[in-house]
């Protein structure tokens, strides 16, 4: 099938278009509806009319953003008319929910007076939060967004010209940074003089660039003062002094070039008349004024981007505008103002220096994303951009004064923006929060896995835990150069030659002395086997909990934990969960890991562990003893065993809320225990389930995981006399760090702090 098809079926099949309207309140009854319209829909409407402010309070105002075009100038196709451009303003809707959960509507307006477009868009104020202009040519796009930034109270903003504006000068930054030249130094070329080359030229001129070094030209040439031919008074703001008249003249010793025009438009020679490290920001669409390719075959000194995912460096507006309105539009900012867009600048140049998670690098086929020549902008699908720009728009809207709702605790609304990403990352962050409170002592034994080293620095960083690393130091040492990660005097111990080794040695000689263990047999494992020194240093107080398992196997780190450390007093066994998170809500199974064939005893342990566990979420545990069989329904050893369990449950722990025998169906459908089994204490909401084996457990986990879109946080050891956590093999930077979170909160229990 052709592109072409598969493009027109991707916007066709099913319901039409991109993007539909839907309800966020209920409206299945006859109540439901007498509020959302008459008589009750009357009181919001009272309050806004005494408060015209409430209208951020009752209605979706504060996050509906509309996108505003004439057609006139569509990326790629250029004046296809308002109607053509649709789709495109449909897609602009998509991706404003998408990465920063932006509600818009799309609207094309059929004229290209832009009188009428300012009269027709002053007009909508009260329906939207924020404007935004989008595929309006030039000049007319200047004087629209000057003209309604006059008369408006909400942000109006043309994405054509800032956004590339934006994300472009970000780049620049860091580019400069990269080859050591000051932006007050540079010779800055700029072709294609219409809105985004505009904006180019003057966000680097605020970033400190010299006008005087400012060369902006169009399709005749240099733009230079007493030139009358094709100019309008946004290309008379730029114009420069000067005897050169071409784009290759301009080139000539030029350090920098924003290209905004055509493909082809950048010579080779060109390329190679420019000064040493030249920075080519090529971002004609769809086609650049040079690709990488052809400039890097000129010379190896060139660092450059352009606007296509299938190279480096991509100048992406979806880096922006989502995150610079959410920001907006949560500080109820009258405008976007110069420095809010200078925030967003520095906002990106400052993520592109940090470590790149491994989400983002598996998106991108698992290639090294490493700050440098090649990566010097923020991927779009890296999910810290929100949590980076929308911050720091919103800070700056407070700071210049334009934010009509300051946000007191920026802290708190970084958290905020982070449950807009899943359940998953709004869970966790309750569980960093608390691990914040009291960073506790984590050993790794694979000190010199990437992974490792990586999660590392983002628990120093953020303090939620002090991390031990196991290894050789020269190694680590090596590795974190290597990563280019500043890890400070981060502890690092050499197993074999450790002050600790002989003492630990002979402490576990004593401890497994009769259970086949020599001498020579304690000091190999001690020297040799990280696991087990781990283990030591957490039941000798020298650690305060244990994270292994990225590079080994279950039992290879749960073995010598349970040997050296040990299970609870009074437990039968330890044992495992996980914590299944959708996007509403949250499912802890359990034992999906350690016992195959729990006897019912163990069982009502697991259920009391994970509930424990649960309230570690704050997540109050609704327990469902899962069966093949519902409160009797058929009488078997295997489902008589789950029965027994649940009433050792009441038994032990009355005041949690639990039944069983049950059916997985039944323990989350409330209507279906409504009709059938009333007496149920569940009600048809669970949310801890015990599965009756470890083969159940885990297959039931696993295939929520594929196939129902579960992000799964685990494995949750529980039971141990101290904390131990078991990573998996491939796990990511994220999935560490999680595990890192939950072992600190257990020690924190542990000790009592």
């Amino acid at each position: 099938m052709s592109k072409r098809q598969d493009a027109l079926d991707y916007h066709s099949t099913g319901r039409k278009g991109k993007i539909e309207v839907i309800t966020t309140k209920p409206c299945a009854t006859s109540r439901d509806l007498s509020l959302a319209y008459s008589p009750g829909v009357a009181e919001p409407c009272l309050e806004i009319e005494k408060n015209p402010n409430d209208a951020y309070k009752y209605t979706a105002k504060g996050n509906l953003v509309a996108v505003v075009s004439n057609g006139t100038a569509v990326l790629g196709l250029g004046d296809i008319g308002a109607l053509a451009g649709k789709p495109v303003m449909e897609g602009k809707g998509v991706l404003f929910k998408r990465f920063a959960d932006v509600d818009v509507f799309d609207i094309e307006l059929d004229t290209k007076d832009p009188d009428e477009i300012i009269r027709t868009v002053k007009l909508l104020e009260p329906t939207f939060g924020g404007i935004n202009l989008e595929d309006i040519k030039g000049p007319e796009c200047f004087y629209i967004e000057e003209e309604l930034q006059k008369i408006m109270n909400i942000p109006v903003f043309h994405d054509d010209q800032h956004g590339t504006a934006i994300i472009a000068n970000a780049g620049l930054l860091n580019a400069l940074e990269v080859i050591g030249k000051k932006i007050e130094d540079v010779r800055i070329v700029v072709n294609g003089a219409g809105a985004a080359g505009i904006a180019c030229a003057n966000m680097a001129l605020t970033l400190g660039a010299k006008i005087e070094n400012m060369y902006l030209c169009d399709s005749k040439g240099v733009i230079y003062k007493g030139r009358t031919s094709g100019m309008n008074e946004y290309k008379e703001r730029l114009a420069n002094d000067t005897e050169m008249r071409t784009l290759d003249e301009a080139m000539n010793g030029a350090d920098v070039f924003f290209g905004v025009s055509v493909k082809g438009a950048v010579t080779p020679e060109m390329v190679a008349s420019m000064a040493k490290d030249p920075i080519i920001f090529a971002m004609a669409n769809p086609d650049p004024e040079i690709t990488p390719d052809e400039a890097k075959a000129v010379r190896d000194d060139v660092i450059i981007g352009t606007g296509r995912s299938d190279y480096n460096n991509q100048v992406n507006n979806v880096l922006c505008f989502p995150f610079l309105f959410r920001g907006a539009l949560d500080t109820h900012a009258s405008a976007i103002n110069a420095e809010m867009k200078m925030a967003a600048v520095k906002a990106l140049a400052g993520l592109a220096k940090q470590d790149v998670p491994d989400s983002v690098r598996k998106a991108y086929g698992n290639v090294e994303i490493k700050f440098g020549r090649e990566y010097l902008i923020p991927k779009p699908f890296d999910p810290r951009v929100l949590l980076h720009v929308a911050p720091a728009v919103a800070q700056a809207a407070v700071d210049s004064g334009v934010a009509r709702r300051p946000i007191d605790n920026m802290e708190r609304y970084r958290e905020s923006l982070e449950a807009l990403q899943g359940r998953s990352k709004e869970i966790m962050r309750v569980l960093i929060n608390k691990a914040k409170a009291n960073p506790k002592r984590i050993v790794f034994p694979e000190g010199e896995d990437e992974k490792v080293l990586r999660a590392a620095q983002i628990l120093l960083d953020e303090r939620i835990a002090i991390p031990i690393l196991l290894g050789f130091k020269d190694e680590i040492d090596a590795k974190i150069k290597e990563l280019g990660l500043d890890l400070g005097n981060i502890e690092i111990i050499n197993t074999m030659r450790s002050d600790k080794t002989d003492a630990y040695t002979e402490k576990l000689f004593q401890d497994r002395q009769r259970k086949g263990v020599t001498l020579a047999e304690a000091s190999r494992l001690i020297k040799k086997n990280r696991n087990y020194y781990g283990s030591m240093m957490v039941k000798n107080g020298d650690a305060d909990a244990l994270l292994s398992g990225v590079s080994h196997h279950y039992p290879d780190v749960i073995r010598p934990a349970l040997e050296v450390i040990g299970k609870q007093e009074g437990l039968s066994k330890v044992h495992g969960l996980y914590m299944m998170v959708f996007k509403k809500e949250v499912v802890f199974c359990a034992d999906t890991t350690v016992t195959i064939e729990p006897t019912a005893e163990e069982l009502a342990e697991t259920a009391i562990l994970t509930a424990h566990k649960a309230r570690y979420f704050e997540v109050e545990p609704r327990i469902a003893m899962l069966s093949f069989s519902n409160f009797g329904s058929t009488e078997h050893p295997l489902s008589l065993k789950v029965k027994r369990a649940t009433a050792l449950v009441q038994e032990w722990a009355p005041d949690l809320v639990i039944d069983g025998e049950i059916q997985a169906n039944v323990a989350l459908d409330p209507d279906l225990v409504a009709r059938q089994y009333p007496f149920s204490r569940l009600k048809g909401n669970a949310n801890v389930m015990i599965f009756p084996d470890l083969q159940s457990g885990n297959i039931a986990y696993k295939l929520l995981a594929k196939l129902g879109g579960a992000e799964a946080v685990g494995p949750i050891l529980m039971g141990m006399k101290k904390p131990v956590h078991v990573l998996q093999r491939g796990d990511d930077v994220a999935d560490i760090v999680n595990m890192a979170a939950v072992a600190v909160v257990d020690a924190q229990e542990a000790s009592g702090s």
